[in-house]
């Protein structure tokens, strides 16, 4: 589903390079559940950004289901973002303006779906999650827990093929984030790839393996 080939990512301090990610080769498989840990700083968070598409290497290849994905154009990039992937934050990304179901509803926006069809999906959502009550709420009416809920909700209510995660429990509590890798658990088993940055060694248990990052290197896979 995933390959990265030779990636590096790097900025140009005084007219030297910092390197972020340094010689990246990553093959992830469908249906898998990988959890990439590390230090702060090692290059976790870029990692997931370019498999993301939201940001982009220096340097390799990157195949995402057999398309090369950075020969294609923003426009090209954007539909696959759109119609395979969705992104859980640590900081919930929510869009204070708009309620639970408007949140929910924003990815199915950019997707030729009658306005039925949107309602349907959006129904399905609040009701497979438990948020009907508060489908009328904004972000700022809800718990920590609640709006990542809300998040998760919405990253998959395009049915994307890989769910993408950074820090998903690091504003929880304990029994918030258990509920949250248990679901995780659950979507994975329902076919879902998902990768997952993590500081918790309990979370990245929930993965089918655990890739180490330190100082932009993979340490082992």
């Amino acid at each position: 589903m995933i390959k990265l080939e030779n990636i590096f990512k790097w900025y140009n301090v005084g007219g030297t390079r910092s390197f972020v990610l340094k010689d990246i080769n990553l093959h992830i498989e469908q249906g898998d559940f990988v959890s990439i840990m590390g230090p702060s700083g090692s290059g976790k968070s870029t990692l997931l950004n370019v498999i993301g598409l939201l940001d982009e290497p220096n340097e390799g290849k990157y195949y995402f289901m057999d398309e090369d994905v950075l020969a294609l154009k923003a426009k090209k990039r954007a539909a696959l973002f759109q119609s395979h992937m969705g992104y859980v934050f640590q900081s919930y990304h929510l869009i204070d303006e708009l309620t639970v179901y408007e949140n929910i509803e924003t990815p199915l926006i950019y997707k030729n779906l009658s306005s039925k069809e949107r309602k349907a999906i959006v129904a399905d959502m609040l009701d497979r999650f438990g948020i009907v009550g508060k489908k009328n709420l904004f972000p700022s009416q809800l718990s920590g827990g609640q709006q990542q809920v809300v998040g998760i909700a919405r990253a998959l209510a395009g049915s994307p093929k890989l769910l993408l995660a950074d820090e998903p429990t690091g504003n929880l509590n304990t029994k918030q984030g258990e509920d949250i890798m248990e679901l995780f658990k659950q979507l994975n088993d329902e076919g879902v790839t998902i990768i997952q940055v993590t500081h918790s060694e309990k979370n990245a248990e929930y993965g089918h393996r655990i890739v180490n990052l330190l100082d932009g290197q993979l340490k082992d896979i």
